[in-house]
């Protein structure tokens, strides 16, 4: 572990960071490092100018997770730490000369907060991307990120960029004034700094060091950027419903760093760090979306074996799943083949694509020649011209009898190491593997839609698919640019068999006295995308209803214990609405009106389904909306369904919505305690029914990992954040 240290025959020395690992990481080693370096630079005869840069493939990765993850107290050894940080940062760029920084890859969080303290940013413009991602992680940027950031900018600008944690690619970077220059050979980027500060021998000074100083804009008191801050609060409450203290501590710290002395900013942030650091909110969001994403990218939850990669497949059925199918295949550079039951419906399948190339290439986030290439990738066709293929994906109608036949028509279809997948959010995997000539080259392949934006894909793993086809499809969904959560075979799933609860729910508290505009705004305080009545109006209840009867002549053809419904639907307005010409919005109304406008309001007829007039408070509400999902979330875990809990908590959000600021649906117990959350789910059984309840062993399980059929590392992994690597 160094910092390489280089000095040329004009004094211009370049630092290049060099730590053990893949990656830079900002932690304890690298201010031992940094203090050193400065000091020697501080001591150096005839400097006449520093370049930062790295030895890594990526500049600097940021602050080390596994730390912060395994930090239990913030206390005032933590502010020196994270005062130092910043005084080494503080030195470096009150040297008496130039200080580039040349940013060979990625410079995210502390690498960005870096550069910010170089007088000059030059980029590959390729692979210059930077960003201050902290706040998607629970935090704040620490090393003067915030405050450097906003004087740099100007509060316009800045704000966005540090409160929505996006990285910016090197053109935007440039655009914004977040980097100077960029070059378009990465090894060039060293020539490039020393160059500029041959030609800059003076420009030593940062803009917030020199007599004078006034912010991008003005400060937080000028006209302009009042009316933003006013309105600031509002819009990051509707974004976070309440449930996240990084962005409100961000928008303080950004806010305020205008009003007071450049170093006494620096100082606010730190003391602002310090209880995210531990907060339950930062521990969710490092463990699932950092942690547990990498981990599954990184293929740490598939089967081992080598890599596989498809070369050709092909769609069954062009509608709206199968051509959403069809793009994330071409998108990625997967030749596809679209087929249906007549070249005219292929087609059409394939202009879904084409809609999407024309949005991109219009708001140039595509050019012409790249959607061109895109679109040569999907042939449409209606005969079965594509033998061979490596993989299959069938995603004709949600018919059990009708997907049998295709299966067995289409099977030998693949070649000889090809994989089979089937469309299905509820049919049984097991059941229709018996149609394949080869089950153990047949998976489930659950995805969500609109495919082009929904990332999740939910494998489901049959009795006899084996575990190669299961590698081959976790690899096909990161190669078509997907998360891949894997699952046991059961009735529903995991999502859809979890989020059925949550509709469920929704109908129960209406039955039990809760006004239904309560019942929505309960569902939203908790961090759901949509409340329950919407999502039932949105998805029509006409087709909830028929997924309901066909789950019941599933249990009536398979009586097996395996597919039997499992907490089917106990409340039955929807049914019941149906009935009265209700079937969702598509359908005129359901559990709202919709006016020719769009405006839509709750029908009124809803009140005749409450129940005497019971009152639930709004904070049970919120709960049961909550702990209904976690809990069934804890049965799939209990009952074999689940693989890992990273995939759970992953699924669950990406998959159905469940907030994110929980870190996902079994997490969730970790963030207020096993036992405070066993303790909350009893009294939710006392007081609303048996389906809240739960045995003590399930929440065992949950500690120490015995519920999981595989992927004991997923317990090792969350038990031992020291385990980690950032």
């Amino acid at each position: 572990m160094t910092f390489h240290y280089d000095k040329d025959a004009q004094g211009i020395v370049t630092v290049i960071m060099d730590m053990d690992g893949p990656a830079n990481t900002m932690g304890p080693d690298f201010v031992t490092l940094m203090r050193g370096t400065v000091d020697r630079l501080e001591a150096e005869e005839g400097l006449t100018g520093v370049v930062i840069a790295s030895a890594k493939h990526t500049f600097f990765a940021g602050g080390d997770l596994k730390a912060i993850l395994a930090t239990e107290e913030a206390d005032a050894g933590y502010l020196d730490f994270l005062t130092e940080n910043k005084g080494q940062l503080r030195r470096l760029e009150r040297l008496p000369v130039p200080v580039v920084a040349a940013i060979n890859g990625a410079a995210m969080g502390g690498g960005f907060e870096i550069c910010l303290a170089c007088n000059h940013r030059i980029a590959d413009a390729s692979a210059g991307t930077v960003g201050l991602p902290e706040v998607t992680l629970g935090l704040l940027p620490a090393a003067g990120g915030i405050v450097r950031t906003i004087a740099l900018i100007g509060l316009e600008k800045g704000l966005p960029f540090v409160l929505e944690g996006k990285p910016a690619r090197p053109a935007k970077a440039l655009e914004l004034g977040l980097v100077d220059a960029l070059v378009d050979n990465g090894a060039m980027l060293v020539e490039a700094a020393k160059t500029w500060i041959r030609a800059n021998p003076d420009a030593h000074v940062q803009p917030w060091d020199r007599k004078g100083f006034t912010y991008p804009g003005g400060n937080s008191e000028t006209p302009a950027n009042r009316m933003m801050i006013a309105g600031a609060p509002v819009m990051l409450f509707n974004r976070t419903r309440g449930r996240l203290p990084a962005p409100e501590a961000v928008l303080d710290v950004a806010v305020n760093s205008t009003r007071m002395g450049f170093d006494a900013a620096l100082d606010m942030e730190s003391r602002r760090f310090l209880p995210l650091v531990v907060s339950p909110q930062a521990k969710a969001a490092i463990t699932t979306f950092f942690l547990g994403m990498n981990g599954i990218k990184s293929g740490k939850f598939r089967p081992e074996g080598a890599k596989w990669a498809a070369t050709s497949s092909a769609v069954l059925g062009a509608g709206m799943m199968g051509a959403g199918i069809a793009w994330s295949h071409a998108a990625h550079g997967l030749p596809v083949s679209l087929k249906d039951m007549s070249l005219a419906n292929a087609e059409k399948g394939r202009a879904y694509s084409e809609a999407l190339v024309a949005r991109q290439t219009a708001r140039g986030s595509m050019t012409e020649e790249a959607g061109a290439r895109l679109l040569a990738a999907i042939t449409p066709t209606d005969r079965n011209d594509f033998a061979g293929v490596d993989i299959l994906v069938e995603a004709v109608f949600e018919d059990i009898a009708l997907k049998e036949k295709v299966i067995a028509d289409t099977f030998g279809l693949i070649g000889t190491d090809g994989i089979y997948g089937t469309n299905t959010s509820t049919l049984p995997i097991t059941e229709l593997a018996k149609a394949a000539p080869d089950p153990s080259r047949f998976i489930g392949i659950h995805f969500f839609s609109p495919v082009d934006k929904m990332q999740l894909v939910e494998l489901i793993v049959g009795e006899k698919t084996s575990e190669e086809t299961v590698r081959k499809a976790c690899d096909y969904c990161v190669q078509i640019g997907k998360i891949p959560m894997v699952i046991n075979d059961s009735r529903g799933f995991f999502t859809s068999r979890v989020f059925s609860t949550f509709l469920d729910e929704g109908q129960a508290l209406v039955h039990d006295g809760m006004a239904p505009a309560a019942v929505e705004r309960a569902a939203w305080m908790v961090g759901m995308p949509v409340g329950p009545l919407q999502v039932m109006d949105e998805v029509s209840l006409i087709l909830i209803r028929k997924a309901h009867d066909t789950n019941m002549d599933l249990d009536r053809r398979l009586p097996d214990n395996l597919y039997k419904t499992k907490n089917a639907y106990s409340e039955s307005i929807a049914f019941d609405m149906i009935e009265q010409g209700r079937g969702g919005r598509q359908y005129g109304g359901g559990f709202y009106d919709y006016a020719a406008d769009g405006q839509r309001t709750l029908w009124p007829g809803l009140k005749d389904y409450a129940r005497g007039n019971s009152r639930v408070g709004m904070e049970d509400a919120m709960d049961r909306i909550l702990y209904r999902q976690v809990i069934e979330a804890l049965r799939c875990m209990d009952e074999g369904v689940l693989r890992s809990e990273v995939e759970a908590n992953i699924g669950s959000i990406f998959g159905i919505g469940f907030p994110a600021w929980t870190g996902g649906a079994l997490h969730y117990v970790r963030f207020v305690g096993v036992e405070t959350f066993a303790k909350r789910a009893d009294e939710l059984a006392e007081r609303y029914g048996e389906r809240f309840a739960l045995s003590r062993d399930v929440y065992a399980k949950l500690l120490d990992g015995s519920g999981f059929r595989v992927g004991q590392a997923d317990k090792v992994a969350l038990a031992d954040p020291e385990a980690q690597s950032a």
